[in-house]
């Protein structure tokens, strides 16, 4: 992976794939864009990946942000304009993801999110809790990422690589950033008329163990008010699924049916458990 520029950036995997559809991924709270790693080596067989990289500074609003990504996109793009593009968003991802769809709809062909963190303002603990950051020492904060890491991830279906990759993302994350990234979760919102727009299939992903959002009761929300979509539930599978040993992204868009024509499907690929 390149290093992280000073504004957002697509990191790309060491194989790439430019006559497959492209594939962007816009990570969660981190914003490191590595945390999909696990589930690259299978996504890659069929698509050519980019995964989004925010500073750890990065204070823009959802509209800039936004218009960052969409513009990225087009530059890799560039004159293929039959090109597919999936869009996936994980958690703050997903409402990320939601504002870049609304904002350029023609440009997507399928949208997939996971845990979208569109939730948010039902969990005020979250906000109260985020208020608190303010008054932890700095020496203290990377021991409060340990403490919480349980509540992101479940600990007995996650590697210790993940885990421990998490940890250190979460850590990336200087407070006042965390707090910045929580104040736009919290006013989050987008026009119902616009999700309305939003016509190519949305596969939404959630988690049943979900310990931070209610996401399945989210998913059901943003698939009553999108044309075309369709909910797949990971029964015990915690916010930060896929992180998870047994979750298969590539499987679950395969079992789906969600995958295009035009996807080129490898002969063999692992079966999920």
């Amino acid at each position: 992976m390149p290093k992280l520029k000073s504004y957002p950036c697509f990191l790309t995997p060491k194989n790439l794939n430019p006559h497959y559809p492209l594939f962007v991924f816009l990570p969660g709270m981190d914003g490191t864009g590595e945390l999909l790693r696990c589930q690259t080596e299978s996504l890659q067989e069929s698509f050519d990946i980019r995964c989004l990289a925010i500073p750890s500074d990065d204070l823009t609003d959802w509209d800039t942000l936004s218009a960052q990504v969409v513009e990225l996109i087009k530059k890799e793009i560039g004159k293929e304009s039959q090109r597919s593009v999936y869009l996936c968003g994980e958690s703050f991802g997903g409402c990320l993801a939601l504002k870049v769809a609304v904002r350029e709809p023609k440009l997507f062909d399928r949208i997939i999110l996971v845990n979208p963190a569109s939730s948010f303002s039902q969990r005020p603990w979250l906000r109260w809790g985020a208020q608190y950051l303010r008054l932890i020492p700095e020496c203290f904060y990377r021991f409060s990422a340990l403490a919480i890491l349980p509540f992101f991830v479940t600990l007995a279906r996650t590697a210790s690589r993940e885990r421990r990759e998490l940890l250190e993302a979460m850590r990336s994350v200087p407070p006042h950033t965390v707090q910045w990234r929580i104040s736009l979760l919290k006013d989050f919102r987008v026009d119902e008329n616009h999700l309305r727009r939003l016509t190519q299939p949305v596969l939404l992903i959630a988690g049943g163990a979900d310990r931070v959002l209610p996401s399945i009761a989210e998913a059901k929300r943003l698939a009553s008010k999108l044309p075309d979509a369709r909910i797949f539930v990971l029964k015990y599978s915690g916010h930060a699924c896929l992180l998870e040993t047994e979750t298969q992204l590539y499987q679950i868009l395969k079992a789906e049916n969600f995958l295009a024509a035009d996807v080129p499907q490898p002969a063999t690929i692992s079966n999920s458990n």
